[in-house]
């Protein structure tokens, strides 16, 4: 939910454990897409929200995709 970029369904920050799960899931085959997602939420997110932390919202937003592992 913008601007707040707070979930709209448990209103816990965006993206919440439930939120994570679904992109997970539908990126599962697409992590570049993921994360270029996660990076235009980003851009949004420090638009929105010019007061907050750059560094915290980058963690809450992109930082908590885990690692791929190696093939």
């Amino acid at each position: 939910m913008r601007p707040s970029f707070r979930c709209r369904s448990c209103g816990a920050n965006w993206p919440c454990s439930p939120a994570r799960l679904a992109l997970l899931y539908l990126y599962e085959k697409d992590r570049p897409g993921l994360m270029i997602y996660l990076a235009a939420q980003l851009t949004r997110a420090l638009q929105d929200l010019p007061t907050a932390h750059p560094a915290l919202l980058a963690g809450r937003i992109v930082y908590w995709v885990p690692r791929s592992r190696p093939p």
